[in-house]
């Protein structure tokens, strides 16, 4: 039985026009070039922006725009990982961290990588034009944030507070789709993406501290250290926890919002007693499981407070 499904596992890669397996590689390599995974951290909090925008007075749920929200999403991230893995190559040829990713290793070349960059910024662009002006017109900006990110290391060690910038804009944009509009309660929870993304892009980069501080790169770790930059991580996970307290307060919100506000308080302030200056065996854990968890939790829970208000 083993031999007859090898047989017409062979047979069907032969028959097959368009090489399905060689294209189902081919995409897996790209998502593992941007880390599509990762998508988990920003994309919660774009549908509570979304789902803030809907819960206003004369707003209802578009599936349709909804969609494009979401692709907004996914085309602007992807753009800014492929960027990023772009205009890092020279520099992951040489950590011995990084040197497996795909362009430094040769599964995709530094042109493919580029090109997807390009066709992933017109299409960011692109999509904000079926939602409304205002994000149309703002779409240039978010993606000199997002892209110019990939060069802050080269002279800076406020990088991470860049990225958090970048990330934080998925809330408020989300909000400005469905009304066109800004307000306070989407601006703190941009703020509150902003200072948590902050916070543990800082966890993540006490991994390549003596690399950086090697080849003149700046970041927290290597200009200050890792007991300083576990510290300042801290402060602005503690802003994160201000900010979504003040967000819940202000809005009104009842206890479906404060279970979520609870459990995503209790991931970050966890996250903190995985990594020490002295061991960093659990920093992927802290980095991306606990976050990955915090992000979807919370917004679950706000969203279904928004739906039983």
């Amino acid at each position: 039985m083993g031999r007859l499904f090898f047989y017409i596992y062979q047979e069907f890669r032969y028959i097959c026009p368009t090489n399905i397996f060689s294209v189902a590689n081919q995409i897996k390599d790209y998502l593992s070039l941007v880390k599509f995974s990762h998508t988990i951290f920003a994309m919660p909090f774009a549908v509570i922006g979304f789902m803030l925008g809907v819960a206003q007075p004369e707003q209802r749920f578009d599936g349709y725009l909804f969609i494009l929200v979401l692709l907004c999403m996914v085309f602007a991230r992807t753009a800014a990982m492929a960027f990023n893995r772009w205009a890092d190559r020279h520099y992951d040829r040489q950590n011995d961290r990084t040197k497996i990713r795909e362009i430094p290793s040769g599964v995709i070349s530094s042109g493919s990588a580029a090109w997807l960059v390009v066709l992933s910024s017109l299409a960011f662009v692109g999509t904000t034009w079926f939602i409304n002006s205002i994000c149309f017109a703002l779409s240039p900006i978010a993606l000199i944030i997002v892209l110019g990110y990939s060069f802050t290391k080269r002279f800076t060690w406020l990088c991470h507070l860049v990225l958090g910038i970048g990330l934080s804009l998925a809330p408020i944009g989300a909000y400005l789709a469905v009304t066109g509009e800004f307000d306070w309660i989407p601006i703190l929870f941009s703020m509150t993406v902003l200072t948590w993304v902050t916070g543990f892009d800082i966890i993540y980069a006490l991994q390549d501290e003596e690399f950086d501080k090697s080849n003149e790169l700046y970041s927290m770790p290597s200009i200050f250290g890792k007991k300083k930059a576990l510290k300042t991580s801290s402060f602005f996970h503690l802003m994160s926890i201000a900010f979504l307290a003040l967000a819940g307060s202000l809005a009104g919100f009842g206890f479906t919002y404060w279970a979520g506000f609870t459990i995503f308080s209790a991931l970050l302030v966890y996250q903190h007693t995985l990594v020490k200056p002295n061991d960093l065996t659990k920093v992927n854990i802290a980095f991306f499981t606990t976050n990955g968890i915090a992000s979807i939790v919370f917004a679950a829970f706000v969203v279904t407070e928004l739906i039983i208000r």
